[in-house]
């Protein structure tokens, strides 16, 4: 077995594909195997640090365990593992082989494999949580938050059910974003912060620690304290998989936001809408046979990196079910669990660097608001005969659309040749006959509001400013 096999030959796209270089050599810290036992031995370590604390065994045993929790390799465990059948018995063998004989009694004491597999696992998903996954995430919404604020001022045709609507402004559009992401972002640390770790025996009764210490419980919170973790209020051999499923809940849900945001972006890059685009260098191909094409190739990843990740969770939810104290129907599937934090934060990445060289095109956005501005402004025009008293004004702007699109003349010029309605527009304000002239104008509180927003955000997350 060779630890330096071709990333060419192995079968995950994660490895070959979309993790090469820095990407792929931070996740494998966490998430490749070798991380695993890494992560596993340092479970292994915690509890001859606890052991020594409670005066069960030397203290020399903490510095050879240390030394053999460093130099263990996935190599050599899934080599013992050849002979054990059981790969947490395999990487305590290897563990003890690289201790003194005398210290050899002290590795696994009390433990049973899920005290190590399932504390490894939360840490290490944690720990990736907090010191990769959300600083990410927020350096994302900062430049989210600099595009909102760039382009607050920028009107664009609003869109809904695929139909022109009112106006709205692009920064505010995408200050949405800012919005959802950022509370996506709490609540991933919210559930970072509510994963426990345990330490509780076969059947999470404590039997094996009460032969050791007088206060199993006590003996737990010490060794979870020096992994940084809570304890669970109650375990059986595994950690109850609730507040892990809704943490990986909340890594599919951000997921989410972001496929919504690349998907609306691929859709602004179509060539009758032209908005914005992904900056194109300038050796790039966009087709094999058409030359002209620039395909908004990023954003469809992540669609399309969202599609494979979203049907995962329903393995999580089926992992909830363990017969009786435990059973081994998690031991393949839990194994997959890594891939769906990874395909969200390679996600984060790829949307990083296109909204850093984002191409809006305000020439098009304006084409877009100017070809359908006589309609849009039928909303202002409704309401602002309401208001003046009108007592149908919604049915006398709908007949006035048909009209238009019969005649070919503009709405307002209808307006003007009808007696009863232009009695009506001849009391509006001279802003409001602004308003109705050119729709521009017509942002409500979309500028104000994106202001808010931005700063409301980097306020709570720390994020420094760049306006």
């Amino acid at each position: 077995m060779s630890s330096k096999r071709n990333i060419f030959y192995n079968l995950s796209p994660l490895d070959h594909r979309y993790s090469r270089g820095d990407n792929f050599q931070l996740l494998s810290q966490y998430f490749s195997e070798e991380a695993r036992f890494k992560w596993e031995a340092r479970v292994e370590l915690a509890l001859i640090e606890t052991l020594v604390e409670f005066e069960i065994a030397p203290s020399e045993a903490v510095e050879q365990m240390k030394e053999s929790v460093e130099s263990i390799t996935a190599e050599e465990v899934y080599k013992e593992e050849e002979k054990t059948k059981h790969n947490t018995r395999a990487l305590v063998n290897c563990l003890r082989e690289k201790v003194d004989s005398e210290y050899r009694q002290y590795i696994h004491l009390g433990a049973t494999s899920f005290d190590i597999v399932d504390t490894a696992a939360i840490l290490r998903y944690k720990f990736f949580n907090d010191q990769v996954l959300i600083p990410a995430l927020k350096e994302l919404i900062r430049k989210i938050s600099e595009v909102a604020y760039r382009e607050r001022k920028t009107v664009q045709l609003g869109r809904t059910h695929g139909q022109a609507a009112v106006p709205v402004t692009f920064g505010y559009y995408i200050a949405g974003f800012v919005s959802r992401l950022g509370n996506r972002l709490e609540s991933l640390e919210k559930f970072s912060n509510e994963l426990t770790g345990q330490f509780s025996g076969a059947v999470g009764a404590y039997n094996s620690l009460s032969l050791l210490v007088d206060d199993p419980i006590e003996f737990e919170t010490v060794l979870l304290d020096k992994l940084e973790l809570k304890r669970s209020e109650h375990s059986t051999q595994i950690i109850p998989p609730e507040k892990l499923t809704d943490y990986i809940h909340g890594i599919v849900s951000t997921f989410g936001v972001i496929a919504d945001l690349s998907d609306d972006f691929r859709h602004l890059q179509r060539s009758e809408i032209s908005e914005t685009g992904e900056a194109f260098s300038e050796d790039q191909v966009g087709s094999s046979t058409m030359p002209q094409k620039r395909n908004p190739i990023n954003f469809e990843n992540i669609k399309s990196s969202w599609k494979v990740t979203v049907p995962k969770i329903l393995t999580v939810y089926m992992d909830q079910l363990c017969e009786h104290q435990r059973d081994l129907t998690n031991s393949s599937s839990a194994r997959y669990y890594p891939e769906i934090i990874s395909h969200l934060f390679l996600a984060i990445k790829r949307l990083d660097k296109v909204m850093a060289r984002l191409v809006v095109d305000h020439e098009n956005l304006k084409r877009n608001l100017d070809k359908h501005k006589d309609m849009i402004l039928a909303e202002p025009l409704y309401i602002m005969f309401a208001r003046e008293g009108h007592p149908d004004a919604h049915e006398a702007v709908r007949k006035l659309t048909l009209k238009s699109e019969e005649t070919g003349k503009k709405v307002l010029q209808l307006v003007k040749e009808d007696k009863d309605l232009s009695n009506y527009f001849d009391k509006l304000s001279t802003v409001e006959k602004g308003i109705l002239n050119n729709p521009a104008n017509y942002t409500g509180a979309a500028i104000n509001e994106t202001l808010k927003i931005v700063n409301n955000w980097s306020d709570r997350l720390n994020i420094e400013r760049a306006w």
